[in-house]
């Protein structure tokens, strides 16, 4: 029994290997604007602000519509509270997202990381 449960306290301590989904990570603090692809007649990005948010901390988010967390695996980034409960992004790099549709597949939607102090949105 002695060594059943030392077996089990080892295997306890271990760290896991298999997360599904990929590690556990976290944001920056960081605005994130959100964008549409131009075209070679106008301007390179149509501006989204209704889809823009900050990324306060290592598991919240706000927007103008208040606060919410997230939870980024890997390079998958889930809004899991809060306004865009659901919204899921792909992170393309450490600066740049891409919004994830409703069938699983990356759309056309981009967000760039903005690099700002704290920020608090307006009162409007």
């Amino acid at each position: 029994m002695k060594r059943a449960l030392l077996l089990l306290t080892i295997a306890a301590a271990a760290p896991a290997f298999g997360v599904p989904g990929g590690e556990i990570g976290w944001l920056r603090p960081a605005s994130y604007q959100c964008e549409m692809p131009g075209d070679a007649t106008g301007p390179v990005g149509l501006r989204v602000p209704e889809a823009d948010f900050n990324v306060i901390n290592a598991n919240t988010y706000e927007t103008p519509q208040g606060r919410g967390t997230y939870l980024l695996t890997g390079d998958l980034l889930q809004l899991t509270s809060g306004p865009r409960y659901g919204a899921k992004y792909h992170r393309i790099s450490n600066n740049f997202l891409r919004q994830i549709g409703p069938d699983g597949k990356d759309t056309a939607m981009r967000c760039v990381r903005k690099v700002l102090g704290y920020y608090r949105w307006p009162d409007a």
